[in-house]
This record gives structure tokens, C-alpha cells and sequence, in this order.
């Protein structure tokens, strides 16, 4: 690629010290060159570490336990993005990247594994699914998404989600935030007149969560407006079908 963007590694300035732990997960599908992946043109030193690559020929991973293009996930891409899942299907080559780290205060790692993917990308690769936000890419919109001049926002990196609850409530709620080893964000008991205030409030906790905050259980969040706020409650792990993940959850008053 002609004058790639380079990824940039942002410091987190409200980072601290904590246990938790940062995870990545990507299939990249294609039919990839015997070459050296071009990670150094988009600012990349390589594969963290941390991250394993394997490759997998596609026929094989097919009947894999955890083969992410069957069943009810599969049909969820086919019917989201079905020009990259078409794509997918056909590639005759799997790579799976997956790697954890400990807390970082920036996101060199994240750069430097971005790097490889757009690398990937550009010796043969035609789809990345990044299974974390539940996002089956076509190569195109990939990098529409991540290669941007200083940078993607970091909303781009986490999927935000709205689902209905009981008595016309709504639940806003992300995935994603395991890339940040952050909690994924929750805001319950959302009234319809104030989706659009809770979706903006859920992007700035994502980018002060993704810039290294904390959230404690029991603190209060002040929200302009909003008579005594909101309080945070921990809860949730790894095995939680709803985030694979620990989230935060903030319960909007009557």
C-alpha cells in the first residue's frame, strides 16, 4: 500500500497499576504470500511477544469446536457483512492471532498488532473477523475503519450495543474493552427520551476507560443534569456470555 497511515501507540493518561489483564483475538482469511509481512510501513515493529500467530489451511479449522463462521455467530456475520463472509469462505488460508498482556499505560501493543494485520492485508489477506466485538471486516472496510490519519477514534476499537428492556427502557451496553483490559461498559433502565444522551455518555466512559480509568465499585458518576447521579457496580467475568468479560454497570434513575 502507497503511503500507508501509521497506527499510533497513545499514552493513557488516567492510567494506574492494576491486575487486569488485556486480551486480543483476530482470524485473518486470505491467501497469503510466502514474504515477510510489511508491518514497518504502518509504524509496526512486528507481533508483540505476547501475540501467537498460527496458520491453519481453512478446510481443517472447518470442523474445529470453535470455528467462529458456523452456527448462530456465523449466520450474525453472513447477515451483517455478507461480501466479507462470502470472502471469508472462499479463502483457502486461516490466521488465528491471540495474545493477553498485563496492563499497559499505553497501547504500544495495539499498534504494533495493528500494524501486522494491515500487513496481512496487503500479502493476500481479503477478511478479518475480530470476534471481541463480533465484526467480520471485508479488507475495504477494515481499513476504512482503522487506517485513519492520526489515528481511529477509540470508539472504533469497541462495539457499543442497544437493546430493549422491560417497560420502554433501554440497555446500552459494549463490547470490546478486554483490548484495553478494561470492563465493558453498562448502563441499564435507559428511558427512550434519553437513548441518545446514554450513547454519548457510554462513548466518553469507553475513551476514559481505554485511556487507562478505573472505575471502583460504589462510585458515583456525576452526569450533568441528573440528580445524584450514577453509581457503579462491578460484576461479570470472562465466562459471562453477554461480554466475555467483567463490565461496570450504571442504572439509570426512575
Amino acid at each position: 500500500m502507497s503511503n500507508p497511515v501509521y497506527f499510533p501507540a497513545w499514552q493513557r493518561p488516567h492510567w494506574q497499576p492494576g491486575d487486569e489483564e488485556i486480551l486480543l483475538h483476530f482470524y485473518v482469511f486470505g491467501d497469503f504470500k510466502p514474504t515477510r509481512v510489511p508491518s514497518a510501513a504502518y509504524g509496526s515493529d512486528g507481533l508483540p511477544d505476547a501475540v501467537k500467530m498460527s496458520s491453519h489451511h481453512h478446510y481443517v479449522l472447518r470442523d474445529w469446536e470453535g470455528y467462529p463462521l458456523k452456527g448462530p455467530l456465523g449466520d450474525l456475520f453472513k447477515n451483517d457483512a455478507p461480501e466479507a463472509f462470502e470472502k471469508a469462505m472462499a479463502a483457502p488460508q486461516v490466521l488465528v492471532l491471540h495474545g493477553r498482556f498485563n496492563d499497559s499505560p499505553d497501547t504500544g501493543y495495539l499498534r504494533d498488532t495493528y500494524g501486522v494485520l494491515a500487513g496481512l492485508l496487503d500479502i493476500g489477506g481479503v477478511a478479518i473477523l475480530d470476534p471481541q466485538i463480533l465484526t467480520l471486516f471485508s479488507a475495504e472496510a477494515w481499513r476504512s475503519h482503522y487506517l485513519v490519519k492520526d489515528g481511529a477514534p477509540l470508539r472504533n476499537h469497541v462495539l457499543i450495543l442497544r437493546d430493549e428492556e422491560e417497560h420502554d427502557r433501554q440497555w446500552i451496553h459494549t463490547r470490546g474493552l478486554r483490548k484495553f483490559g478494561r470492563p465493558d461498559i453498562s448502563l441499564r433502565n435507559v428511558p427512550l427520551d434519553d437513548t441518545d444522551r446514554a450513547g454519548a455518555l457510554c462513548q466518553r466512559l469507553v475513551e476514559l476507560e481505554a485511556l487507562g480509568a478505573h472505575f471502583v465499585d460504589g462510585q458515583a458518576l456525576e452526569v450533568d443534569g441528573m440528580f445524584g447521579g450514577l453509581t457503579a457496580e462491578l460484576g461479570g467475568g470472562y465466562d459471562d456470555p453477554q461480554f466475555n468479560n467483567t463490565h461496570v454497570t450504571f442504572h439509570w434513575p426512575d
